[in-house]
């Protein structure tokens, strides 16, 4: 049997750019963490998007489901994979923002 974490492993080693860790490079992935949680709000602000017609609509409904995706947003940001997507391609072109 393969074992493909080794492989995968193997594979990064040999084949992807080293990216070295640095202060600019904290605050790259702080910012793709925050993009990554506008993105996710927005899916969930549209997930959660409802029109009941069997029970009324409270008053501070709307205002109850922002802050609930805004907190669950910023509880998923980095998690999902997109951030450090966006990180890693930022970081191996930074020498073309230079």
């Amino acid at each position: 049997m393969i074992n493909t974490t080794t492989a995968l492993d193997n594979y990064k080693a040999n084949n992807m750019p080293s990216i070295t860790k640095t202060d600019n490079d904290a605050k790259l992935k702080e910012q793709t963490d925050k993009f990554e949680a506008v993105f996710i709000k927005e899916i969930l602000d549209v997930s959660t998007k409802s029109e009941n017609s069997l029970f009324p609509k409270s008053a501070g409904e709307d205002i109850y489901k922002s802050m609930y995706n805004e907190a669950m947003s910023d509880k998923l940001s980095g998690k999902f994979g997109f951030s450090e997507l966006l990180y890693n391609f930022l970081k191996r072109n930074s020498h073309d923002f230079h």
